[in-house]
């Protein structure tokens, strides 16, 4: 299990290379949500969302055989691009595999990046599989989007730069696809605030933390069908759910209807563009089945990456309904 030493050791190897992005507040949402709501911004992030910061710390740990051997990764999108990037800056080559659904603006960047991208058909073949014969083909370093401790550990270090601005929240909130993201900063937040509680919260397709939490034991689902495409994950990793168990509160559920009012306020009052998976835990704000009231709440937003095109036509049928 990852320490918050760990998650210390990543922030040496990253802090030169990521931005440490805002926190930004909004009266209105304050109002709409009853609560004193802080936006982290990791959709103004390299690449437009936290993942590199788990990608440049596992990257910049290999040895110099291993990167000269290179790296292979596979994602739906926002790892792929932290992945490319980081091998880019550590000059180190990179393989993602990524399926052929994937959003149009995150497989451009990936190839503008220099990684050479493998498209895959996600209904009938399994990316994992893909990636370790390219591993064990090519002898590349495989990069896991979630399941690793090193990912893990640099996921966390966005709980440091909350703390750096705000040193009392009483609940953070965060979406969770395989779980890197949620167990890294359950991990640092709980260290620097230890009254706070972490909720994860994913979209009623993609249940599976949600079911596995419930269960104590992993449960894994078909691909789900959800507009979030960053949780479009089938179970969470086993690193990951042991941290998830012993340090996250909760995992909750929101609808994709209620995703899509989420975006539509953060659009209209924070004035940003966000992905809907990024929208996913104000959605569980705005809902508030945990009943809160008159508590500061973080909500990480976790990336900004969406075709213009696909955002509004979201946004055109949620002012059509």
């Amino acid at each position: 299990m990852i320490t918050f030493d760990d998650i210390l050791d990543a922030y040496r190897r990253i802090v030169d290379t990521v931005h440490h992005t805002p926190v930004i507040t909004s009266r209105a949402l304050n109002e709409l949500s009853g609560n004193e709501l802080y936006f982290k911004c990791e959709n103004f992030q390299r690449v437009g969302a936290f993942k590199i910061r788990g990608a440049y710390n596992k990257i910049s740990s290999l040895k110099p055989d291993q990167l000269k051997r290179g790296v292979v990764a596979f994602s739906s999108g926002n790892h792929a691009q932290g992945v490319a990037l980081a091998s880019k800056l550590l000059n180190t080559s990179a393989k993602i595999v990524m399926p052929n659904n994937s959003p149009k603006s995150k497989l451009e960047a990936t190839k503008a990046y220099g990684a050479q991208v493998i498209l895959y058909d996600f209904k009938k073949e399994n990316r994992e599989e893909i990636g370790k014969k390219i591993s064990e083909a090519e002898g590349r370093e495989l990069v896991p989007p979630f399941d690793d401790e090193l990912i893990m550990a640099g996921q966390g270090t966005i709980g440091l730069e909350i703390f750096d601005i705000i040193k009392r929240l009483d609940y953070v909130f965060m979406p969770v696809g395989g779980g890197g993201l949620l167990s890294g900063n359950s991990v640092s937040l709980k260290y620097l605030m230890s009254r706070v509680r972490i909720i994860g919260v994913e979209t009623e397709p993609a249940n599976d933390a949600y079911q596995s939490f419930r269960k104590g034991d992993i449960v894994a689902i078909k691909p789900p069908a959800t507009i979030a495409d960053g949780i479009r994950t089938t179970s969470v990793g086993t690193k990951t759910f042991e941290v998830i168990k012993a340090k996250t509160d909760d995992i909750i559920l929101v609808s994709d209807a209620e995703v899509l009012e989420a975006m539509r306020w953060i659009f209209t009052r924070l004035k940003i563009i966000i992905e809907p998976t990024a929208a996913v835990p104000f959605a569980a704000v705005i809902k508030n089945e945990l009943k809160l009231k008159n508590k500061r709440i973080g909500i990480i937003l976790t990336g900004g990456n969406m075709d213009m095109d696909d955002f509004f036509d979201l946004m055109k049928t949620k002012t059509n309904d």
